[in-house]
């Protein structure tokens, strides 16, 4: 097994409803190495979105560590944290989020270039990686001009433009149809092996699940090796 990119030792995570405690995660304790790929699926409410939200330093643990390439992200401050949400953590949700008035190279460019890369360099960074995923004729076009496939494909460029050490995908394809949604899952677990990026995608689809390397389910709260 290759060098573990990430380390998640002990984490959990609980939440308050009115008098009633909600235990989200309890004791997770696992380890994906680097450049592989992890699918995780589970009932709604299992605590998946939750995990991921810890790993990309979205959401804080209340107990355990999170260590990425040798950082324990747990213990980072505010500011750290943004830096490391920025710099070493791409993101793809299952809604695009792209920015309705950009076209999408400008949606691919903006993170790095709010990362301190020069307009004129994160333009070719983002041609390049539109390019790459096949939306070189759509890249001056508007999202409201882009169909849901399309609008994924700018979500995964956009979630490699700062060259992180991991992607997040939460339900990347729950909003398609199953033609796209095959083209999507192929290009994101291709991509992200081609750049030797550790991928974690949270996923109800089994056809999906199936192609990543390591597979765990999370059922209240307890986390289940089933590759």
């Amino acid at each position: 097994m290759a060098e573990p990119l990430l380390k998640v030792n002990n984490v959990v995570k609980n939440y308050l409803s009115g008098t009633e405690t909600l235990y989200i995660l309890k004791n997770l304790t696992f380890a994906v190495p680097q450049g592989s790929s992890v699918a995780i699926s589970g009932q709604s409410g299992s605590g998946k979105s939750t995990l991921l939200n810890i790993l990309g330093g979205l959401d804080r643990c209340d107990s355990g560590t999170v260590t990425i390439a040798g950082t324990e992200i747990t213990r980072l401050s505010e500011s750290a944290l943004s830096a490391y949400r920025s710099k070493r953590v791409g993101f793809i949700f299952q809604f695009h989020y792209l920015l309705k008035d950009f076209t999408a190279l400008e949606n691919v460019m903006i993170p790095a270039y709010i990362a301190g890369l020069k307009k004129k360099d994160a333009l070719e960074k983002a041609a390049t990686l539109l390019t790459e995923v096949k939306m070189q004729d759509r890249m001056t076009h508007y999202p409201s001009q882009l169909s849901g496939g399309e609008r994924q494909r700018v979500a995964v460029a956009r979630s490699m433009i700062n060259n992180p050490d991991l992607i997040l995908a939460d339900e990347p394809t729950g909003n398609l149809d199953s033609h796209n949604s095959a083209m999507v899952a192929q290009l994101l677990y291709t991509e992200a092996e081609r750049r030797n990026k550790t991928l974690i995608v949270v996923t109800h689809d089994e056809t999906i699940a199936a192609q990543a390397l390591y597979r765990y389910t999370l059922n209240a709260g307890v986390f289940t090796r089933t590759d």
